[in-house]
């Protein structure tokens, strides 16, 4: 898989709370990808998100869906930086309010 596979995979992960993408949102912070190894890095809106270990999960599984077998797949959670509005895709700063 390559960073590009990887983010379209992570694009179809939803925030439930938001109702929108994890990589919309800006919550995805990096994508390391190899023949037999893929490494994200991700935070939440907040340290107390609820949805933190289930979105973990769906982010897990997603890339899972489209590995090859056999492919080690970790996804981590980061507090640093910590997440800011300006993070989020155009049309998640409309959706929310975020511009002017």
């Amino acid at each position: 898989m390559d960073v590009t596979e990887v983010m379209q995979a992570l694009s179809g992960v939803e925030d439930p709370e938001a109702g929108m993408s994890i990589v919309d949102l800006g919550l995805v912070y990096g994508v390391q990808a190899a023949p037999e190894r893929v490494r994200v890095q991700m935070t939440m809106t907040s340290p107390a998100c609820p949805a933190a270990p289930y979105l973990v999960d769906e982010a897990t599984a997603a890339i899972r869906a489209l590995a090859p077998d056999g492919t080690d797949v970790q996804v981590e959670l980061v507090w640093d930086p910590p997440w800011t509005p300006e993070r989020m895709s155009a049309e998640a700063q409309q959706r929310f309010g975020w511009t002017g």
